[in-house]
């Protein structure tokens, strides 16, 4: 083995045990052969749930992903009674998930490089209760991302929005409304580009 591939071997062993040590006591339930590169950020307000599939991958570091990571990823939920499930074999980088309600991750998902997700506008439309006001106030709706969707890398998911399974969303991307199954969608606002085509979908 070349000295640059030992050297590589090293930081991935190294990232990978902060990574498990991140996790330590972390309140995320599930988690079954997690791989986790970097130390991950997870905040689970009391009352709350963070639930991890199977064979999930949260990449914190920026040399374990082709186009590096802004920040660790980052799971929190808001308020009593909010959820974030994550499906089995779901792969993110750098990612943000942010519950105030529910957002639901299907399995084999992707979310590239600095995706955020957020099922709350955080703060109020009023002006005089935007500031100090927490999500007490701020509408909030639910997200459902479906199966073997994959998020392009900056791209935004607020509230209430559902991604049908198969689709890809392009880098940079804010989808604002639901985004149906089988399809590629970019944009600002995101919408519907065209339908992945029979080979594109063959093998799923």
């Amino acid at each position: 083995m070349s000295r640059y591939g030992l050297l590589q071997r090293l930081r991935f062993a190294g990232s990978a045990l902060r990574g498990k040590v991140g996790m330590l006591g972390c309140g995320a339930e599930g988690g079954e052969e997690l791989s986790v590169f970097g130390a991950p950020i997870i905040d689970r307000y009391p009352g709350s749930r963070i639930v991890l599939g199977k064979r999930v991958m949260l990449i914190s570091d920026a040399f374990a992903t082709a186009l590096g990571v802004n920040h660790p990823v980052v799971l929190r939920t808001l308020a009593a009674g909010a959820e974030i499930r994550i499906g089995d074999r779901v792969g993110i980088s750098g990612g943000s998930i942010c519950a105030a309600l529910r957002v639901e991750i299907g399995d084999e998902s992707l979310l590239g490089a600095n995706v955020t997700i957020a099922d709350t506008d955080f703060h109020s439309l009023a002006p005089g209760r935007r500031s100090g006001d927490g999500c007490g106030t701020a509408a909030s709706a639910g997200v459902r991302i479906g199966r073997r969707v994959f998020l392009g890398t900056n791209s935004m998911v607020l509230k209430g929005v559902s991604i049908g399974d198969n689709s890809v969303i392009g880098a940079g991307s804010v989808v604002t409304r639901d985004i149906p199954a089988n399809c590629i969608a970019a944009g600002n606002p995101c919408r519907k580009l065209r339908d992945l085509s029979a080979g594109e979908l063959r093998g799923l």
